[in-house]
């Protein structure tokens, strides 16, 4: 086993990083060490100097990829190259020498409130259970700011109508509990009536609290055609992905008040720098707000 597959290891049984984010920070150092080879005959990662990684950002840059990728590139490096020191191969890591372009700022999509009462107005409690499904389920998108690993691990029972909480398990098998509405504790419950009935005539028992048409599990791209199909109804804009909905969800809880911290919490983020992305989007608002407002703007 080479440094590569030990630190790929160490990401999955140690931290426990999420499959994603494994195969991500693979396919970077799988791209590095063929460059490695090919540009300068080196096999092993250790042997690589400050130089030659500036050689491989420069490479990158060169063939036309986006700043924003180098940059989650030589993040892949900066943490391959720490694990090195704190498993004594290297003493000193080539990556302090080395920094990342400058990406520009992006600002967080989000549909606005109209924009999401409209995609909610309809009713289909009274359609099928797919219809009403699909409705349920970008509500709880909206209502909660789960990611869509998170929903689509989701079962019946990590749902508590009556602490009226729902449990997910988020990046890093953290465990953390989202309050529910009681406005939308009654629609939870039709909601598990329709699916019910639904599993009974499927005659399956998955315990997942959102299924597929055949009664199982979803799967990401079947979540993925489900929310962008509803928000093409409501939006021209080019995201629309139920991260899309994550994002929303902040930026209206902090237009209405609600503290960063908590924000935070409910989001399950590691930090507060990655909530409080979405207090430029306030901010944006603010100014919008003071331009019609104040005479003199």
């Amino acid at each position: 086993m080479n440094d590569i597959e030990r630190f790929i290891s160490y990401l999955q049984v140690e931290k426990r990083f999420s499959k994603h984010t494994v195969t991500s920070y693979g396919t970077d150092l799988q791209q590095y060490a063929s460059y490695l080879l090919s540009e300068y005959q080196i096999e092993e990662p250790k042997e690589a100097s400050h130089l030659i990684i500036r050689s491989w950002i420069v490479s990158m840059m060169e063939a036309g990829m986006d700043a924003r990728s180098v940059s989650r590139k030589v993040t892949t490096l900066r943490t391959f190259y720490r694990y090195l020191i704190k498993t004594g191969v290297i003493q000193r890591s080539p990556m302090l020498k080395v920094q990342a372009p400058k990406v520009a700022k992006k600002l967080p999509e989000f549909l606005d409130d109209r924009k999401m009462e409209k995609l909610l107005e309809e009713d289909f409690s009274e359609g099928t259970f797919e219809e009403y499904r699909d409705y349920v389920m970008i509500d709880f998108f909206y209502r909660t700011g789960v990611r869509l690993s998170e929903l689509i691990g989701l079962k019946v029972t990590d749902v508590n109508l009556f602490s009226l909480t729902a449990t997910v398990l988020g990046k890093r098998n953290k465990v953390r509990q989202i309050p529910i509405t009681l406005n939308f504790k009654s629609e939870l419950i039709k909601y598990l009536e329709k699916r019910k009935q639904f599993m009974q005539e499927k005659g399956t028992d998955h315990p997942y609290f959102f299924p597929d048409n055949s009664g199982n599990q979803m799967y990401p791209v079947f979540v993925y055609r489900i929310v962008k199909e509803k928000i093409r109804q409501v939006s021209t804009g080019k995201k629309k992905s139920p991260h899309l909905l994550r994002h929303t969800f902040a930026t209206s809880m902090l237009n209405h008040g609600a503290d960063i911290n908590s924000i935070k919490e409910i989001l399950g983020h590691s930090s507060l720098a990655a909530t409080q992305v979405y207090t430029h989007n306030s901010i944006e608002k603010l100014k919008e707000v003071y331009k019609q407002a104040f005479p003199k703007a």
